[in-house]
């Protein structure tokens, strides 16, 4: 569950968000989009605990995440699973070592990594690249293990960063199935995107952000032409 209620976020004189309010139940399947320089991004820094709101509260999964202290903001985190359009795996690192470091970091046991990493391989399609290294894969397996990684630690949300902006149509298509399967295994899924025909296509909630403020916030097309085609 996330809720923002009444946020603002000011960068110096710059207004990112302005009063946002906006309830994203457990198990939801959320696009957020909008132009360039709209607040999407600080949308998912606020998620992430990264920045504080100016105004207003944030609460994820029954924490108030602008109360947080340094010290409790890394165990919040852990809650989460992120990906990244750039996917930022570890290049002198096999696929399987990609995902054991993200457990490693969470001290989780040589058991628990030797059992958890397969099986994630597994969910996400990949399971016989284990040995490979990054270079040796494709954009689309680069980012199937990505996803993997960010799903070893069982985050109750994924928060996808234009996860098919580098991919081809086709290979994106499939990282969108994977995706909406993750969803169903009850992982909510926030998703960050310029892509009009991913959105159209996959008929979830659409969260519109133009200059700060949401501007349409529905299930189905995004019918705001004149934002996409300014993005």
């Amino acid at each position: 569950m996330i809720d923002f209620n009444h946020v603002t976020k000011d960068y110096d004189e710059n207004n990112a968000l302005d009063d946002v309010s906006v309830h994203i139940d457990d198990g939801e399947f959320i696009f957020i989009v909008g132009p360039s320089g709209a607040g999407k991004s600080t949308f998912i820094k606020l998620i992430l605990r990264e920045v504080s709101p100016t105004k207003g509260s944030i609460v994820v999964n029954g924490k108030t995440v602008n109360e947080l202290s340094n010290r409790e903001i890394p165990e919040y985190r852990r809650g989460l699973g992120i990906v990244f359009q750039d996917c930022r795996l570890l290049p002198k690192k096999t696929i399987y070592e990609n995902i054991a470091f993200a457990m490693e970091a969470l001290h989780k046991t040589p058991k628990q990594i030797k059992r958890q990493v397969p099986l994630v391989l597994s969910i996400v399609g990949i399971s016989d690249k284990a040995d490979r290294y990054p270079e040796e894969l494709s954009g689309g397996e680069q980012q199937r293990a990505a996803i993997a990684r960010a799903l070893v630690n069982v985050p109750s949300i994924l928060i996808a960063d234009e996860p098919t902006g580098n991919l081809d149509p086709e290979t994106a298509n499939g990282i969108m199935k994977l995706l909406e399967e993750i969803n169903n295994r009850v992982t909510t899924v926030v998703m960050v995107t310029h892509a009009k025909d991913i959105v159209d296509k996959m008929n979830k909630r659409v969260i519109v952000i133009d200059d700060g403020r949401i501007v349409s916030d529905k299930k189905g097309k995004y019918d705001h032409v004149e934002v996409m085609q300014n993005a």
